[in-house]
C-alpha cells in the first residue's frame, strides 16, 4: 500500500534557487554539526587530560607532604642528637669530669688511693 505523489514538481527558476537555497542550508547545518562535534571533542580532550593532571599533583602533593613530615621528625632527631652532643662537648671541656670518666672507666687512682669494683656499680659514663 503506497501512496502515490499526487503532487508533482514545477520545474521553474524559482522551484530551482529554492532547491538550491534548502540544499545549501542543508550543506550549512551538516557542516555545523561537524564543527561542533569536532569543538566539543576537544573540550572534552582538553578537560580529560586536566582532571588527569590535577589528580597526578595531588598525588604527588601527598607523596610529598608525606616525605616532608617524614624528613621533619628526622629533623627533630638529629637536633636532639646536636644538643646531646653539645652537651657532651660542654662536659668534655670540663677537667673533673673527665677525670671522672678516667677514674670510673679506666680505673685510674689518684696517689695511694684503692679503688675497688662492686657487681652493682654502672659503668656507662
Amino acid at each position: 500500500m503506497q501512496k502515490k505523489k499526487t503532487v508533482t514538481k514545477l520545474n521553474s527558476q524559482y522551484m530551482e534557487q529554492y532547491d538550491a537555497h534548502v540544499e545549501r542550508q542543508k550543506r550549512k547545518k551538516k557542516r555545523l554539526v561537524r564543527r561542533l562535534v569536532l569543538f566539543m571533542t576537544l573540550i572534552v580532550l582538553i578537560a580529560g587530560s586536566m582532571a588527569v593532571y590535577h589528580f597526578q599533583q595531588r598525588a604527588l602533593h601527598t607523596e610529598k607532604m608525606e616525605e616532608y613530615k617524614q624528613l621533619q621528625e628526622e629533623l627533630a632527631d638529629l637536633e636532639q642528637k646536636e644538643k646531646k652532643f653539645k652537651e657532651e662537648i660542654q662536659l668534655l671541656n670540663d677537667e673533673d669530669y673527665i677525670l671522672e670518666i678516667a677514674r670510673t672507666k679506666y680505673f685510674l687512682s689518684k696517689e695511694g688511693e684503692l679503688i675497688f669494683k662492686t657487681p652493682d656499680e654502672d659503668s656507662s659514663y
